[in-house]
């Protein structure tokens, strides 16, 4: 086995690395004056089971590229396996025409890690389930969600309702709720533009609770922070907000200040490259990715990994 990553999140493959029991592998990337990436791999990999760590994060158009040129280093130098683990999976909001004439760059982005060589994925958190089904080869996809409810049981919550700021979170805020032993509302939103939203209503028993709003991701905080000041406005107690994919900026740590939320709850599977003034816990996913990593290596089953 060997493991090697990008430029994306060397901190998070290095935990993996250490967790599975190896060293993480040498890999020169480099940039031509020109703006080219030039990979080298410095180890042998001929006949080696490869897997390479990047998550598609900011900046992906970069991060996607690195990705595709470390997968095709590898099949050109004779790996026996190449597997690709995306921590996070960029492009993958796009992933249906919603409107005419758009793209559906999650499907391109699985083409593209095909035509380049990878034998087989594994991902943690697709911005929807389906994504699987664009992919031509074996597609292993985790949760963040045992690492998260770890968490939170250490908490104590008083009477907690899992919260699900949108329809398309659904199936994930239930299991949550189910796995806490919680009550579930639902947030139904209208979305105005990327970063806007228009309108929201909240359907369920907030009041006198204490409030968990589970998501894959968070950049502008946009759902979250109106979520939260509605929930508020029907007598919720304490305010929490989770989220496997923190890709938080200025406009959304603004927004989280200026809304109830107590505190964020987050995974490393993108680095957060600035301290903010705000309460954010960011818990590690290595020993998850890792033990894939193992057995994905030595041919067992991966299937328990996907229950809390």
């Amino acid at each position: 086995m060997k493991i090697f990553t990008g430029s994306a999140n060397p901190a998070l493959a290095e935990r993996i690395a250490s967790y599975v029991g190896v060293e993480l592998g040498q890999v020169d990337i480099r940039r031509f004056p020109e703006g080219e990436t030039h990979v080298k791999y410095l180890e042998n990999v001929r006949g080696k089971d490869v897997f390479i760590v990047q998550p598609i994060c900011s900046p992906p158009n970069e991060n996607l590229m690195e990705l595709l040129i470390m997968i095709d280093t590898a099949s050109r130098a004779s790996s026996a396996r190449i597997t690709a683990v995306l921590p996070f999976f960029g492009y993958a909001r796009q992933d249906r025409k919603d409107q005419p004439r758009v793209p559906i760059t999650a499907k391109l982005v699985a083409n593209l890690l095909v035509a380049a060589g990878a034998d087989r994925v594994l991902g943690m958190d697709f911005h929807s389930q389906q994504i699987q089904g664009f992919f031509d080869i074996p597609v292993d996809h985790l949760y963040a969600m045992p690492v998260m409810v770890r968490h939170l049981k250490t908490l104590g919550l008083r009477d907690p309702v899992v919260v699900s700021p949108d329809s398309g979170g659904v199936k994930m805020a239930i299991e949550y709720a189910r796995t806490l032993d919680a009550g579930f509302a639902l947030g139904a939103k209208c979305r105005r533009g990327a970063t806007e939203v228009e309108a929201m209503n909240i359907v369920g028993e907030v009041d006198g609770r204490t409030a968990i709003m589970v998501d894959d991701m968070i950049s502008t905080a946009g759902t979250m922070s109106q979520a939260a000041k509605m929930l508020k406005d029907r007598g919720a107690g304490d305010i929490y907000a989770v989220a496997s994919h923190c890709m938080i900026g200025e406009q959304g740590v603004a927004r989280l200040k200026d809304s109830p939320i107590k505190a964020l709850i987050t995974t490393d599977t993108i680095p957060l490259k600035t301290e903010w003034d705000y309460p954010i816990t960011v818990l590690t996913v290595a020993e998850l990715l890792g033990e894939a990593v193992m057995r994905i290596h030595e041919n067992r089953s991966v299937s328990s990994l996907f229950k809390p």
